[in-house]
């Protein structure tokens, strides 16, 4: 259906000299050249997008109206309206994932950052943002060079890594709420080309549009039996308030995004695309949005088809266009859209009013405004992809995320010059495509870790070990050779797509098929201690290796980029300093009798429940949120804090519960909130003989923990680059109300009365809040 719709759109275009589609030319509409686009108000820049918007979809019949509310939207011949393609992805990446892009022509490749949860564990908002801009820019020189249907791009995904079996926990940056909002901001201004403390858009246009994803609490594919189709997510007001909605609240409202996708899963009983509060509510009326929200791909089939929330196709289509979602992926509006309005199920001014959202977004990445290569961003072509710069930054990218897990008696980095043969063994060693992850195009360059090392090690040896990365099979034998013949042994095993992707959870959290076989088996036979390089982006328990003194030296790499093998390479033989930190917390094997469908972050003590992530788990941990060593050793103080003590006001205007006092932020006021604001300096010391980059994360926590409350909270972070010796000074700006507040069980935001700790590694500082 959808390439006969494809065809029959091409057909169109060429039928049509108001719509300009070479190969060298990207599609586009108000032709200046074409005088009868002049009579168009929807033409006239100088009039208001939101009026330009109105003035188009008043010219459309009801079936011309209907067309548009697919992702892959026909062309309107007789307005000068080219087809559209709203599917692109760019993930960590521009990508052909989707429907929009094609490296078919000049372009043929496009650059491939780390996953990105590996560019989480950076813990640098300013670099997020680059990624976000080298993005951005690459997008528009595809569209320019017309090897895209559309500008509108479905990333970042926003979703809080809740379970460590989810397959798409790689997509995110990890499991805490603050730093996922942090990278949404980053990441859309940047690819929306915006500046990186945000407002400096030009009259709102965009250079490419950004879609926070999936619009919420979505964080489970496919697990014993339950699937995202038909998945009912039970979750209380609290963890609303406090871990599933604050990043997209950023995303929206600090980071402009000019695009929501709302996911498949319904939540509390009600599917998320048909959820009036969650899209017009909270998103439009509360958060301010302005954009377009998109369904996942045929989530609104599933409304009627899996989940059996609507009794008709036609039912549904008015659920969700009603809600406030704007376009489907998928035929179904394209189908029963105009039935539903036949059957007076639909008003056609909710039709009306998706159009205006999805043209207002075409009009401001200045689809409508002739020629986009004489226009903004139009002198951005081939030769701003795959820069230099670029490939140098996936390159930093993955040298500053990846994480060394440990490094007993300093085995790491060897030596460049008495170093005289490597072995590398293990499934992922000469493997590039794994390198990239999911979501990906094609980079524009490949380097494995073998080869990488080849360079520094002329005699290196590669054996594959495990016949694949599930490694159903094992050459033990071999591969014991070889390290038996080697100066040192790289290890390097873990995941790759066949075991986590998109829809695709996993069932347990340790190394697939015999792989720990092959590890412990070559790791006794080596000379020396070895090293062990774990490509995956979920957390596996890998315990065994980390108590195994024959194991010298972890590395985690997640999925690194294009660049991935060259980093690792660096960092192993010491010309470049880790300083990565997980971005998610190590769960042990058995954490697997936990339900993946129990959504509820707080542990309950009486069920055994131990809580989710680092904020509420109380359980065992491999490995925790923030871990993460260097070459070098880093020291901490608190130079100075503004405050000690925070008095919120009159007591009158407190609240009370199980002996606690409290205070509603929303009773403070933001004139109070901004005015209370605490400045805490925390002073760095580089105690090593390396330099290197170091991310500071400042937790905060309660003395006494009631109420539900997080262990602790991480409420910033900054990165620093330090020389050997070097001291530097980070200063922290905390707002009380946004960061020393917690969701109570109603999902309102507020404030204890208590003694607050400031953590910065093992130094602390206490605030007491006194109501």
């Amino acid at each position: 259906m959808r390439l006969h719709r494809a065809a029959l759109a091409s057909t169109l275009l060429c039928l049509t000299t108001l719509i300009h589609t070479e190969s060298t030319q990207p599609p586009f509409s108000c032709d200046s050249s074409d005088p009868s686009t002049k009579s168009y108000p929807f033409c006239r820049t100088s009039l208001p997008i939101s009026q330009r918007a109105r003035d188009l979809v008043s010219r459309l019949t009801l079936d011309e109206k209907v067309a548009q509310l697919v992702n892959t939207a026909p062309a309107i011949p007789r307005l000068g309206v080219p087809a559209y393609e709203w599917w692109s992805e760019a993930l960590h990446g521009v990508a052909d994932a989707g429907y929009g892009i094609q490296f078919n022509g000049r372009i043929n490749g496009a650059t491939s950052f780390p996953q990105v949860i590996l560019t989480a564990a950076t813990f640098d908002a300013h670099l997020w943002y680059r990624i976000g801009q080298a993005i951005g820019t690459e997008a528009r020189a595809v569209y320019n060079e017309g090897q895209a249907k559309g500008m509108t791009f479905w990333a970042p995904n926003i979703n809080v890594f809740r379970d460590p079996r989810w397959g798409r926990g790689q997509e995110t940056p990890g499991e805490d709420p603050l730093v996922t909002g942090k990278y949404a901001i980053s990441y859309v201004r940047g690819v929306q080309g915006d500046s990186f403390e945000g407002g400096k858009l030009k009259d709102g246009h965009l250079q490419a549009s950004a879609c926070c994803k999936h619009f919420t609490a979505y964080d489970l594919d496919r697990w014993q039996g339950v699937d995202r189709y038909g998945f009912d997510a039970q979750v209380s007001k609290q963890d609303l308030a406090d871990t599933y909605q604050p990043p997209f609240h950023s995303c929206i409202q600090q980071g402009q995004a000019s695009g929501i996708m709302c996911a498949y899963n319904r939540v509390n009983g009600v599917p998320n695309c048909a959820d009036y509060n969650l899209l017009s509510n909270i998103a439009r009326g509360k958060w301010g949005f302005q954009g377009y929200i998109t369904s996942d791909c045929d989530a609104v089939s599933i409304i009627r088809d899996n989940q059996g929330y609507a009794k008709s196709p036609e039912d549904a289509v008015a659920d969700v266009l009603k809600a406030g979602m704007d376009v489907n992926c998928g035929s179904y509006l394209k189908n029963y859209t105009k039935s539903a309005v036949q059957q007076k199920k639909l008003p056609e001014s909710s039709v009306d009013r998706a159009l205006q959202n999805l043209f207002s977004v075409r009009m401001r990445l200045g689809l409508f405004n002739g020629n986009p290569n004489k226009m903004l961003f139009g002198d951005i072509g081939p030769s701003q992809v795959c820069t230099k710069e670029h490939q140098n930054l996936a390159l930093e990218a993955a040298r500053n995320g990846i994480v060394l897990l440990k490094n007993s008696a300093r085995l790491l980095p060897l030596s460049k010059t008495k170093t005289t043969s490597v072995a590398i063994i293990g499934p992922n060693g000469n493997n590039a495509h794994t390198f990239v992850g999911n979501y990906a195009g094609p980079p524009c360059k490949s380097v494995t870790l073998f080869q990488a090392t080849q360079q520094y090690v002329k005699n290196t040896m590669y054996h594959q070990g495990c016949n694949a990365v599930n490694c159903t099979s094992v050459s033990i034998p071999e591969a014991v050779g070889i390290a038996k013949a080697a100066d040192h042994v790289i290890l390097i095993v873990g995941l790759d797509q066949t075991q986590e992707r998109e829809d695709h959870d996993r069932v347990d959290l340790v190394l697939p098929g015999k792989q720990q076989s092959l590890i412990t088996s070559v790791a006794k036979a080596a000379k020396k201690p070895v090293i062990m390089v774990l490509l995956c982006g979920g957390p596996v328990d890998i315990s065994f290796a980390k108590y195994d003194p024959k194991i010298g030296s972890i590395l985690w790499a997640g999925y690194p980029g294009e660049a991935g093998g060259i980093a690792l390479a660096e960092i192993i033989f010491g010309d470049h300093n880790p300083g990565g930190k997980l971005p998610m917390t190590w769960y042990p094997k058995d954490f697997i009798k936990v339900p993946m469908t129990d959504m509820r972050m707080r542990p309950e003590p009486s069920s055994g429940y131990p809580g989710r992530t680092y904020r509420f788990y109380t359980g065992r941990k491999v490995y925790q949120f923030g871990y993460g060593l260097s070459y070098t050793r880093y020291s901490y103080e608190f130079v100075s804090v503004t405050r000690n003590k925070l008095h919120l006001g009159k007591s009158s205007t407190a609240g009370s519960s199980e002996s606690l006092q409290y205070m509603s932020v929303s009773k403070l006021g933001t004139e109070f909130c901004e005015k209370a604001t605490i400045s805490a300096t925390v002073g760095v010391n580089n105690l090593g003989k390396m330099a290197g980059k170091h991310p500071v994360l400042l937790f905060v926590k309660q003395a006494k923990l009631t109420n539900g409350n997080p262990i602790k909270q991480l409420v910033g972070f900054h990165s620093v680059t330090l020389t050997a010796g070097e001291r530097a000074e980070v200063e922290f700006a905390l707002n009380p109300c946004d960061h020393l507040s917690r969701a109570n069980k109603d999902g309102l935001m507020v404030i204890e009365a208590g003694s607050h700790h400031l953590v910065v590694g093992d130094e602390e500082y206490p605030i007491d809040i006194v109501i």
